[in-house]
């Protein structure tokens, strides 16, 4: 049991680093570059993590998941989950909110840009802070449980 919990807390908490920073150092490095530099970054960027963040989204809930199946007996199981609604409710999130403007973000260098893109990358980044904000909280609330 041991093991999997510090598997659970690395992946997770893997995960949330991973938006942070590119809340923190991608984002801000983009919008200082010129226009057709930052679309074709920012469409790579959207590309590959749209690729990649699903299935790890996927991997961090089923490993709460069974977290909390695993310790639905113990005092520890409401915060479990807690945090694994959370983290149902940031994918609910991200699906309804972020993943259309992130499709729309990855299709820049396939199509001339049609639409105001630097506006959907403004409200990208805002809608993915509030993301990390929830993550960190689902992460908190975890480490908690199974450290604490």
């Amino acid at each position: 049991m041991h093991l999997l919990n510090t598997i659970a807390v690395t992946v997770v908490g893997l995960m949330v680093g991973n938006e942070l920073a590119v809340s923190v150092f991608v984002n801000p490095a983009l919008w200082r570059l010129e226009s057709s530099s930052q679309a074709h970054g920012l469409s790579l960027l959207a590309r590959s993590l749209g690729r990649v963040m699903p299935v790890w989204y996927a991997l961090c809930l089923a490993l709460m998941a069974f977290e909390s199946f695993l310790h639905r007996h113990q005092t520890v199981f409401f915060p479990l989950l807690m945090a694994t609604f959370l983290w149902v409710g940031v994918i609910a999130f991200s699906i309804t909110m972020l993943v259309p403007i992130n499709n729309r973000i990855a299709a820049l260098s396939q199509a001339p840009a049609a639409f105001d893109w630097k506006h959907d990358h403004k409200q990208w980044d805002f809608l993915h802070r509030i993301r990390i904000l929830l993550l960190a909280l689902a992460l908190f609330v975890l480490t908690y449980a199974l450290v604490g």
